[in-house]
């Protein structure tokens, strides 16, 4: 007999593959359930224990579950959410791939733009010696101050279009050294990807990475198919950095202003400190690169390297 997941993995929707990926990776104790002695085939939860949990037919869950029911009701939802014991933000990413499935079209809506406005060019300077950047939403270096290009140790000897922070944990031969908790790293930079990624999965800029990082990661395409969409961020990142040696830094990432999909990171230390003489040093050797691409080089297509 085929296994319950041999089935229209591919045609299930981004609600259901969320699904699916939460209830393999939640085990029967964690619910409460009792399990036999005998050999499971499912890992995690049933599918039909998923449905009695959630107080709905098993028929219903199976539809929701390969996509083809895309109007659940907030009330199941909620009770998805509790079976599943799911925390506030994968509820709430639960309930936008419902609305996305309810409202589904057919044509992806055009990218971010990936033009730096002139003034946060002034506002990348002014936060020296703090290494600071502009992200864009699938994590492309779009500007920067000379420390927060530094700061990623090696991206430098890319080319402008293919600095971006998810192919440089993933690809970049520095990385793994670079960051002491690079586990934590890239599971919080994977759930980032996948929660855009599941509200927008045509969205072109998005498509390309995760394709590129699938072909070329399989650490990446190991966390990719676990569907965490919770990223634990740390206040503090510590970096075993080739230039300066180790220091730890406070990061503070905002979304920009009338700039959809754009986000400013900075990282600051304690002034006195040793991470702070650290990141002056970093500043004043770090190669004094423009702030930011101009608009024709950023709409330039990528070719990833090799």
């Amino acid at each position: 007999m085929a296994s319950e997941e041999s089935t229209d993995r591919g045609s299930g929707g981004e609600l259901g593959r969320f699904l699916r990926a939460r209830r393999t990776q939640t085990s029967p104790g964690q619910v409460g359930l009792t399990v036999g002695t005998g050999l499971r085939r499912t890992p995690g939860l049933r599918r039909e224990e998923l449905a009695t949990l959630s107080g709905i037919s098993i028929d219903y869950y199976v539809r929701l579950e390969r996509g083809k029911e895309t109007r659940p009701s907030p009330a199941v939802l909620d009770a998805l959410a509790r079976a599943l014991q799911l925390d506030e933000a994968e509820h709430q990413h639960l309930r936008d791939l419902a609305t996305r499935a309810a409202r589904y079209a057919p044509e992806p809506p055009p990218p971010p733009s990936r033009t730096v406005r002139p003034h946060l060019k002034l506002v990348l300077e002014t936060l020296r010696p703090s290494p600071a950047y502009v992200i864009g939403r699938s994590m492309d270096l779009l500007a920067w101050n000379p420390g927060g290009l530094a700061l990623f140790a090696g991206i430098a000897d890319w080319p402008a279009t293919q600095r971006n922070v998810a192919r440089y944990l993933f690809l970049h031969p520095t990385a793994r050294t670079l960051f002491p908790d690079w586990d934590h790293q890239v599971r919080g930079c994977v759930a980032r990807l996948r929660t855009q990624s599941g509200i927008d999965p045509d969205a072109p800029d998005l498509t390309h990475l995760v394709g590129e990082l699938l072909l070329k990661s399989p650490d990446f395409a190991k966390l990719w198919d676990r569907y965490d969409v919770v990223g634990r961020k740390k206040t503090q990142k510590t970096f075993h950095h080739p230039q300066v040696g180790v220091l730890t830094l406070s990061g503070q990432s905002m979304h920009l202003e009338d700039t959809p999909g754009q986000r400013l990171g900075v990282y600051t230390a304690e002034p006195g400190t040793p991470d702070h003489d650290a990141m002056l040093l970093l500043d004043l050797t770090a190669p004094q690169q423009p702030a930011a691409r101009t608009e024709a080089t950023a709409e330039q297509p990528r070719r990833p390297r090799s």
